[in-house]
């Protein structure tokens, strides 16, 4: 929503999504909350750890024909094929009429599903049907503002105001669809967190993606975590769309890796990979061990008012060069609606436009092949990297134990003569993607955007 106003398939064979031993949950208690609320369903109790998290991000009015929750229903075999274990719901609620620019993100009612995305009942199906395949299901969450035409604009005092009193829109933007939610109202807190755990007990849903998090004071998303968490027998998963390092601090699991992704745009546009290791060490230095960064190379904001991977990072080849990088330096990987299958064109969400899914199969088979290996190795998803300088080439090793992983990226749409680091010359290893040994000596043609996936 924000850089609009700025302008800035099936389940692969033997795919295991990774998982660790838990405690069992107490079974699901149907009696009334606090709040008034019944638990629907059984509530998930399979949520990856953070470092295991692969999220997918739902763009409805793109996804299917229909632009509907059942349209993701009807296809979470084919997200699943991609290593996913959380999808992530862009807003499902009624948008606002006054002043309105056909935003999701401009909610005239928190507590209501629209009807152009279908009813309460068909998420409670899409969360049933994702929870059955092991899929967590996030909902995007809009704390900062609402539509003009909210009922809660009745409560004027829930709303920043100026020197005349009327409800202005968010300070610092010319966000001009939505009116911004004053929070030293501690009402308007008491209510938010209320709707908020209307979503986890009335659709068994496993947490928000909490949108433009830095717009919302620390001391609230403390309180809303904390009475979030209190919900009896309940993993949620909590994404932060901010760059404060006290989101962690507040209770967030994920955070997003803005940096990152304007490092990786660097690199590819002729930086030395070194930016993109540097950005990476940075994000890592000082949050907490069980914490992640997210890391995509494409996200709604993005595909909408910038340019997809493809046009980005030149071509099928150099977004999934892209993306290795993105997959395996460390964090939680994220795919956008339509990147698997290269769209090359932008990706509105603020209207209708369907993503032709028939369009490079080629690289989504290649999505599916490189997430099947990423899935069914622990080193991959560690944070921690030795990395091997070069102009052109992302080269980088991790282990975990007793697993050894080399990725060797050419970051260049040109052919590089690679010189093998002498740490790795004359080894031996197994090719992810190929199959077969692969001897290292000293030194290796790439071809333009080549990647190589190793392991011993």
């Amino acid at each position: 929503m924000k850089n609009f106003f700025l302008f800035l398939s099936l389940l692969l064979t033997g795919f295991v999504t990774p998982s660790c031993d838990k405690e069992p949950m107490d079974p699901p208690d149907d009696t009334p909350t606090d709040t008034g609320y019944k638990q629907y369903g059984t509530p998930y109790d399979d949520m990856p750890d953070n470092e295991d998290v692969v999220i997918y991000e739902v763009n409805l009015r793109a996804f299917s024909s229909s632009g509907t929750l059942q349209g993701v229903t009807d296809r979470l075999d084919e997200i699943q094929s991609l290593g996913v274990n959380v999808i992530w719901l862009m807003p499902i609620h009624p948008i606002g009429n006054v002043n309105s620019v056909n935003s999701p993100y401009s909610v005239r009612d928190f507590k209501a599903v629209s009807s152009e995305y279908g009813s309460l009942e068909d998420l409670r199906s899409l969360t049933d049907e994702a929870h059955s395949r092991g899929m967590a299901v996030i909902m995007d969450w809009i704390a900062n503002h609402t539509a003009w035409d909210n009922s809660w604009t009745s409560n004027k005092d829930w709303y920043t105001q100026d020197a005349d009193g009327n409800i202005i829109h968010p300070p610092g933007t010319n966000w001009m669809d939505v009116a911004d939610l004053n929070y030293d109202n501690t009402d308007m807190q008491e209510e938010m967190i209320d709707v908020m755990k209307y979503w986890v007990l009335e659709a068994n849903v496993d947490g928000y993606r909490c949108d433009y998090a830095d717009g919302v004071p620390y001391t609230f998303w403390t309180r809303a975590i904390d009475s979030l968490e209190a919900i009896p027998n309940r993993e949620l998963l909590l994404l932060a769309e901010g760059s404060r390092a006290n989101h962690f601090d507040a209770g967030f699991d994920l955070n997003f890796g803005f940096s990152f992704y304007g490092s990786l745009i660097q690199v590819f546009d002729g930086a030395a990979p070194s930016v993109l290791f540097n950005q990476h060490a940075s994000d890592y230095a000082t949050i907490p061990a069980d914490k992640e960064w997210l890391r995509y190379t494409t996200n709604h904001d993005e595909s909408a008012w910038n340019a997809t991977p493809i046009s980005i990072y030149g071509g099928v080849d150099g977004a999934l060069a892209a993306s290795v990088i993105n997959i395996f330096i460390g964090g939680t990987p994220m795919f956008y609606t339509g990147q698997e299958v290269g769209t090359a064109n932008t990706v509105p969400f603020f209207s209708n436009s369907q993503i032709n899914w028939s369009g490079n199969p080629d690289m989504y088979a290649e999505y599916q092949t490189i997430m099947d290996f990423y899935s069914n190795y622990e080193a991959a998803r560690e944070d921690s990297n030795t990395v091997y300088e070069d102009a052109d080439v992302a080269c980088f090793t991790k282990e975990r134990n007793g697993e050894k992983l080399l990725i060797i990226v050419n970051v260049r749409d040109a052919e590089i003569n690679f010189q093998i680091p002498a740490a790795l010359q004359n080894s031996d290893w197994d090719n992810a993607l190929s199959g077969g040994v692969l001897s290292l000596g000293t030194n290796t043609e790439l071809k333009p955007f080549e990647y190589l996936i190793l392991s011993q």
